[in-house]
């Protein structure tokens, strides 16, 4: 009809060109009906009140609803069911390409899920329908079997939902589902050597000053511990070396530390301070190792960094004697009477005989690297000897220059600087590595037998025993830079002491052995009240009595300068 009205305009305008005026306006007429007729007849067909314009194909709403009324009448999906009920309907568009399928990734592999779909969906339908009832017949017989399989599913799925799960991923993988994950890492990292350093597992894995248990710290000690210093002291310029050793305290309560070039001594009793001697020479020279005599206090031992050791009269103020024997800096001295020993970078332990001009009576060597670390037994009877090649040397005191140590220990796995012998079982040594060591341990200096070992997660500066009590006091590095009470021999942590901003690389103890001064890289002298003798153990005395001149709170609570 359309097309018919269409026709007839054109004609009216191309089959009469030469038409009179008369028949020009009826022709105008005719047209401009045709032409409302038309509007007409758009307008009813953008209705739905002409049933000549709606298309045969039903809306895409109405198709859902009825296929899903014929193919179960509001049967639900149920979980892990991977049938997709529109598969039925909609298979014979599909051609070898599979239905959707939605997978439990904990079970299946989604290729090989695919792939068998497609295969059974190729083999239902590879043959061709020849006719209409060919197809109808298909159609019937996939509707019945997917509501048989609906049927079947959802009966497994609410039983036994783990053996279906079991039987499903073994018919399509072949596997065991207990065994089948897609992220499995099945070969461990490998194990990082020994002496491998991890600063970040030592940052973060340090425990803060919470982590201590006051009530299990109690437990163990009877005493009030401040955890504050009594007393800070600056002491700019002391030098940031590992394998040094620039602070000593006498028995006339008086400490020495070396500052580069400097020796400076510090009256705790009074407060007086003293510039004892300066090493002349370039910035290349300073001053090594102070070790006080060990009775009188009024000779201490300096070594420097051109290889000799020097003796000086503090009274006098005067160097008695410069002694040599080495060919490098002197960084560890100690003192067994009128014997000297000093351990230099030239990897060789020296003895001295302060008595005699001919001062040499031994060279030790039984390191191959710098020798950072000499202690001799409160006996006196074994030296033992600490040295940047990770060794722990033990030497007789009636060695010779070609004599051999007697135990000659590799346990450390860093250097071996901090060595302490305890007051209270013989040949009870304690020793600390460095940074790829971090390890405590304790020895028998007779036999040579490692007694216990613990790892403190840091690097291990210096250790103090406590003169009074089973107690062992060590100062760390990176990251913390604490230090820490031990009791010995469970080696339970009691105390920890925070202050220091930089590693603490010295400690030494007061005269009457209640007070320990600490000395660290961020150039300040620390003093704690970590020890009490028993008799003093809730009293407030410190090392600043031990003459009967003890500071004002004002004196303590101010901080001083050396120099």
């Amino acid at each position: 009809y359309n097309l018919e009205i269409l026709e007839k305009i054109f004609c009216m305008y191309h089959t009469q060109p030469n038409i009179t005026q008369h028949n020009k306006h009826n022709t105008t007429q005719a047209m401009t009906s045709s032409v409302v007729d038309y509007e007409n007849l758009l307008n009813m067909s953008m209705t739905d009140a002409n049933p000549s314009s709606r298309s045969g194909m039903q809306p895409r709403w109405q198709r859902k609803k009825t296929q899903v009324a014929s193919a179960g009448h509001g049967i639900m999906r149920q979980p892990l069911s991977s049938y997709n009920h529109q598969s039925t309907h909609r298979g014979s568009a599909i051609s070898g390409g599979g239905d959707r399928f939605i997978p439990n990734r904990a079970y299946m592999d989604i290729e090989k899920s695919a792939h068998a779909l497609r295969s059974s969906s190729s083999s239902s339908f590879s043959t061709p329908a020849t006719n209409d009832d060919n197809a109808a017949n298909i159609n019937a017989n996939l509707s019945d079997n997917a509501n048989d399989d609906m049927a079947n599913i959802s009966t497994v799925s609410d039983a036994h939902k783990e053996e279906y799960r079991a039987a499903l991923s073994s018919s399509i993988l072949g596997t065991d589902p207990s065994s089948s994950r897609i992220l499995s890492f099945k070969d461990k990292a490998p194990a990082p050597r020994g002496d491998t350093v991890n600063n970040l597992k030592m940052l973060y894995s340090a425990s803060g000053p919470a982590a201590v248990n006051k009530n299990q710290a109690s437990k163990h000690v009877q005493r009030q511990i401040p955890s504050l210093p009594s007393r800070i002291l600056d002491a700019p310029d002391l030098l940031d070396d590992y394998y040094l050793n620039l602070l000593s305290w006498n028995d006339s309560n008086v400490i020495a530390v070396a500052l580069s070039q400097t020796v400076y001594l510090w009256n705790a009793g009074n407060g007086e301070i003293q510039e004892l001697c300066t090493l002349e020479g370039g910035s290349d020279t300073y001053v090594s190792s102070v070790s006080w005599v060990q009775e009188g206090g009024s000779h201490i031992a300096i070594g420097t960094s051109a290889g000799t050791t020097q003796l000086w009269d503090v009274q006098a103020s005067k160097q008695l004697r410069s002694m040599d024997g080495h060919t490098e800096r002197v960084g560890a001295l100690s003192w067994n009477r009128h014997i000297l020993s000093s351990g230099g970078r030239d990897s060789i332990v020296v003895n001295h005989d302060v008595r005699m001009s001919r001062h040499n009576v031994a060279t030790l060597s039984g390191h191959s690297q710098e020798v950072c670390g000499l202690a001799w037994s409160p006996d006196g009877m074994t030296l033992a000897s600490g040295g940047n090649d990770n060794k722990l040397c033990l030497w007789d005191n009636a060695t010779s220059s070609t004599s051999t140590p007697r135990h000659t220990l590799t346990d450390h796995q860093a250097a071996v600087k901090a060595l302490a012998w305890s007051p209270h079982e013989r040949n009870l040594l304690a020793t600390g590595g460095g940074t790829a060591d971090r390890c405590i341990k304790f020895w028998n200096g007779r036999t040579g037998a490692l007694l216990n070992s613990i790892d403190t997660e840091s690097q291990v500066c210096a250790l103090q025993w406590n003169p009074y009590e089973r107690e062992l006091l060590s100062s760390h590095g990176f990251a913390r830079n604490q230090l820490c009470l031990w009791k010995y021999p469970t080696m339970t942590k009691i105390k920890e002491l925070d202050g220091h901003t930089s590693r603490v690389l010295h400690m030494a103890c007061s005269p009457d052995g209640s007070t320990v001064v600490s000395a660290a890289a961020d150039e300040t002298l620390r003093f704690w009240n970590v020890f009490a003798p028993p008799a003093k153990a809730g009293g407030k005395r410190g090392a600043f009595d031990a003459h009967g001149s003890r500071s004002t709170s004002k004196k303590l609570s101010r901080t001083m300068q050396i120099r």
